[in-house]
């Protein structure tokens, strides 16, 4: 029986988890702060960690780091709002395995463990499999031409032994991107290990990389074989390298011209023949001209470098990937959904994503969760991308999004009147519609009480009362 771990400072959700997921089969423990949730890890020895990003004595990412630097091989699931969305993107590049979002769906986390707990790990070595984390084996390709544009940048670079630097924000598909590369080059049948940088501490980077002898440092109670052994004779990937720490870059510039190694705290040097490929969202060469990344080691891995756009700047792929998306969960659902509405096509292509291909996928994982029909509708698409939250970006700047809620300015009191007042758009009917009945629906399972039900919807209670007024739910 798989063990989980619940740590949320809200005693009502812990116990509605519990109560679930022990009845689903798993043997589940809580608690309500991270420090406690800490020492469980060695006393409950758990196989998956669920975890609010909102606790009472620490942030979800202190809690997260400290998770992975413990056991980097737990998985960890995030629990968040919608609102949240921001920050959930962030927690995975760091390390969580997924995030799942507040109200809960029982279904959407029964998957989201099954798949966690179903990732493949090598029990020598703690390596995982090479699946990418967009959730596919490799990249995607539609028709577009800037699709084409990278199956070509792809399939130019692959058969080489080319260092490779690949570039893109986050949740783009910059590792799908370099699975497709080591799938397309020499080194196919052999090893594909991924690394995150940004997910281990900087104490850990070098042993994480190399290995380490027995007793080399305190903590190092056995021997440990480091991402370059396990991938000889085939691919490493670093993600988010630009995280990586200055004295393990000039190891790692050692490794790259000499092509041995040593691990941390012997003696013995070792051959090895690795390609290397990595990712960043930052510029490395600017870092470089700053001083927090080596020059000499960008030059060394910029032999050829790649771009990934945000979906926002590929319109024209945004429904191929949904579709991808739809007919993949529809199967793992066992589901028959065909396709979209086309006020929901209009939705997915005038939204921004920021999350990219990974919030996508998220999105679409939801909607066929919620679907009753064959078709996916408005009413099963979060409000936050209903109502058209304008976000501004800079791509200057690194992980800077501004949330501005575009205002519901409804004066009657039936939804389907306030459209009146909006436009004569059905689609924007319909999602006026769609929200009124989510809102009215979370203010029924919480009872009328208005708190709990900003706590199913993902939202702040401030934020439900101006919604409920603007529909003339509220008391004046």
């Amino acid at each position: 029986m798989n063990k989980i771990l619940i740590i949320d400072d809200d005693q009502d959700i812990l116990a509605l988890l519990r109560r679930f997921l022990s009845k689903s089969g798993y043997e589940v423990e809580t608690t309500h702060n991270g420090t406690q949730g800490e020492k469980m890890l060695d006393s409950f020895n758990p196989d998956l960690v669920m975890c609010d990003y909102r606790l009472d004595d620490m942030d979800g990412s202190v809690l997260l780091a400290k998770i992975k630097e413990k056991k980097p091989d737990l998985p960890v699931i995030i629990i968040t709002g919608y609102s949240d969305l921001r920050t959930a993107v962030k927690v995975v590049r760091l390390g969580a395995f997924d995030y799942i979002t507040k109200p809960f769906i029982p279904d959407e986390i029964l998957l989201n463990i099954r798949q966690a707990l179903n990732q493949t790990n090598n029990p020598a070595t703690g390596a995982k499999s090479v699946k990418s984390k967009s959730g596919s084996l490799s990249y995607l390709f539609s028709n577009s031409l800037q699709s084409k544009h990278l199956e070509q940048q792809i399939a130019l670079v692959a058969p080489t032994d080319y260092s490779v630097i690949i570039y893109g924000e986050s949740g783009a598909g910059k590792e799908g991107v370099a699975k497709a590369i080591h799938e397309k080059s020499n080194r196919a049948g052999k090893p594909f290990v991924a690394m995150d940088c940004g997910a281990i501490s900087k104490e850990l980077a070098g042993s994480e990389l190399f290995g380490h002898e027995k007793g080399s440092f305190t903590g190092a109670l056995n021997q440990k074989i480091g991402h370059f052994e396990m991938a000889e004779g085939g691919t490493l990937f670093l993600d988010e390298i630009g995280n990586l720490p200055y004295e393990v870059q000039t190891l790692l510039l050692r490794v790259l011209q000499e092509k041995v190694l040593r691990r941390i705290g012997g003696n013995k040097e070792m051959r090895v023949d690795v390609r290397i490929l990595v990712a960043s969202n930052e510029k490395l060469i600017e870092n470089a001209r700053t001083g927090k990344f080596r020059e000499d080691l960008y030059h060394r891995l910029n032999e050829f470098h790649i771009e990934v756009l945000p979906l926002r700047k590929r319109k024209e792929d945004i429904m191929f990937f949904a579709d991808h998306f739809l007919r993949e969960t529809s199967a793992e659902l066992h589901k028959d959904i065909v396709g979209f509405d086309p006020e929901v096509q209009e939705v997915f292509i005038n939204y921004p994503w920021y999350g990219n291909v990974r919030e996508l996928k998220n999105v679409i994982k939801r909607a066929a969760l919620l679907s009753t029909k064959d078709t996916v509708d408005l009413k099963s698409i979060p409000f936050e991308i209903l109502n058209h939250a304008r976000i501004s970006f800079d791509p200057e700047e690194k992980d800077t999004y501004t949330h501005v809620p575009t205002p519901i300015p409804v004066t009657h009191h039936a939804p389907i009147e306030a459209e009146k007042d909006l436009s004569k758009s059905g689609m924007k009917k319909a999602a006026l519609e769609a929200e009124y009945e989510m809102i009215l629906d979370a203010l029924t399972k919480a009872n009328f009480n208005r708190s709990k039900a900003a706590v199913i919807l993902g939202i702040d209670r401030k934020t439900l009362y101006n919604k409920m007024k603007q529909m003339k739910m509220a008391d004046k």
